[in-house]
């Protein structure tokens, strides 16, 4: 892992600020693990090279795992899309695309297993779509189950120490009742509480 994170730390340069103050996205593309990864990084508080070895390390966990999940990856979706997203991830029909929220990867008080298991997930809705099934609000709630199961099959496959908060939040998911496991989002009100969240950490 070193020797990957100083290739990182040789490629990237913090993104200028703009006349305005703000700073301006710094994008990178990149494959890990046979996966082709666009990082889309608007935050100049978060470096791109330690958002990229966490997603490694997390990929990582699936290959060792369970790595026929990675192999549905890799022909299920064109790649990983890592910015700025009003929840920890998201898989994105329209372009075929999983979405990696680029804070969710930022933290360092959590392991790379909730990580993984996040991308996880996604790709089980990937997998869904790439079979031909049409995402409905009717059958939301039953693929949103199916997704968990898949969580929880992982985090039953990690050594304890990764597997035990991911345990925890799959059980917890699936006992929640169908309006509760697949909620209804205003994404205006989390847009909104995101751009917040922004502004505070760039003040």
């Amino acid at each position: 892992m070193s020797g990957f994170l100083e290739r990182l730390a040789a490629m990237f340069r913090p993104a200028a600020p703009n006349t305005d103050g703000t700073h301006a996205p710094e994008t990178m593309r990149t494959t890990l693990h046979g996966v082709p990864v666009e990082v889309i990084n608007t935050r100049a508080d978060i470096a791109t090279a330690d958002v990229l070895a966490r997603l490694d390390e997390s990929l990582a966990l699936i290959d060792t795992y369970q790595p026929w999940r990675l192999a549905h990856l890799r022909r299920d979706i064109r790649g990983i899309r890592v910015e700025r997203f009003a929840c920890r991830g998201a898989f994105m029909p329209q372009d075929n695309v999983i979405i990696t929220e680029l804070t969710f990867l930022a933290r360092r008080d959590i392991s790379a297993a909730p990580v993984a298991s996040s991308i996880l997930h996604e790709g089980v809705h990937a997998r869904v779509h790439a079979m031909g099934v049409y995402r409905t609000e009717e059958n939301l709630p039953r693929e949103e189950r199916l997704c968990r199961r898949a969580e929880l099959a992982f985090g039953q496959a990690l050594p304890p120490e990764l597997g035990v908060s991911v345990i925890e939040r799959a059980m917890a998911s699936l006992a929640l009742e169908d309006r509760d496991v697949a909620p209804i989002v205003d994404w205006r009100e989390a847009q909104r509480r995101q751009d917040a969240a922004d502004h505070d950490a760039m003040s």
